[in-house]
């Protein structure tokens, strides 16, 4: 069966834990249905922190149990940790009451008002939400970067560690980098999950690479319709000079769109737009 990484649920646990009598409790039903992994592994948690180096302001989707919560906090940041979960998101109030430099708040991190100065997202979050978290990231002007503990699988196809690019990828390319910067086994959360996780690293460039992005999406988009197979075939009837443009960006005719780097999309907008 095909399988759709960027909106699926596949944090499946190898047991289903169940109360006396065979029915699920509330806590089990929410680790299922909010597809709830708890990282446990402190090792895990040094190299998420070592990678989003947080500080200042700092968002945190998914807190759950306030591991990377108190983790943030301990490295200076200042944490306002999301966590959807009601029983949840009481419990680690209580627990860091008192404690400086975290507010939780209750609710859905995808429905948060984002801060107007600069602000960090870092978060083991959801694998079934990852790409409406990410879509949120992408569209706040003041995020510098977002440290995401995301399936693995999501983490390399919006990479190009498959060789192949993403469309979201391509079109956020010249405002943001992609990195992959770790792999994480599945054997660090708690339920475990059915696959593995990786740290995915979305940072902001200072200095876009490019200056219209109208222009450029158009572009992106054109291209990605797949007409013809090829990008060539996509672009030719709709950009003059497009023979030259792809020359010019080391593209070859009989190149498919996936397998185009997202810096050969700059220098492709850069030989047909300038």
């Amino acid at each position: 069966m095909a399988q759709d990484h960027s909106h699926k649920n596949y944090s499946h646990t190898q047991r289903k834990i169940t109360a006396r009598g065979g029915h699920r409790t509330t806590r089990d039903s929410n680790r299922r249905t909010l597809s709830q992994n708890f990282l446990v592994d402190p090792h895990a948690v040094e190299l998420l922190m070592t990678v989003a180096d947080p500080a200042g302001t700092v968002l945190e989707p998914g807190a759950g149990d306030g591991v990377l919560t108190r983790a943030l906090a301990r490295r200076g940041a200042e944490v306002t940790a999301y966590e959807i979960d009601p029983l949840l998101a009481a419990k680690l109030s209580a627990q860091i009451r008192g404690e400086h430099g975290i507010q939780v708040i209750r609710g859905d991190f995808t429905n948060a008002k984002a801060p107007r100065t600069e602000f960090a997202v870092v978060g083991n979050i959801p694998f079934s939400a990852t790409a409406r978290i990410v879509d949120w990231c992408l569209r706040t002007p003041a995020l510098t970067s977002a440290t995401l503990l995301t399936q693995r699988e999501y983490a390399r196809k919006h990479t190009g560690d498959y060789g192949r690019w993403s469309l979201t990828t391509v079109l956020t390319w010249p405002w943001f980098d992609w990195q992959l910067r770790g792999h994480i086994p599945r054997t660090s959360f708690r339920p475990i999950p059915s696959v593995d996780a990786a740290i995915l690293r979305i940072a902001r460039r200072r200095v876009p690479l490019v200056d219209t992005r109208a222009s450029y999406t158009a572009l992106v988009r054109a291209g990605f319709t797949g007409i013809g197979g090829t990008l060539r075939a996509s672009l030719h009837t709709r950009y003059p000079g497009v023979d030259r443009a792809l020359r010019a960006a080391d593209i070859a005719d009989d190149t498919v769109v996936a397998d185009v780097h997202p810096h050969q999309w700059v220098a492709l907008h850069s030989a047909l737009i300038g």
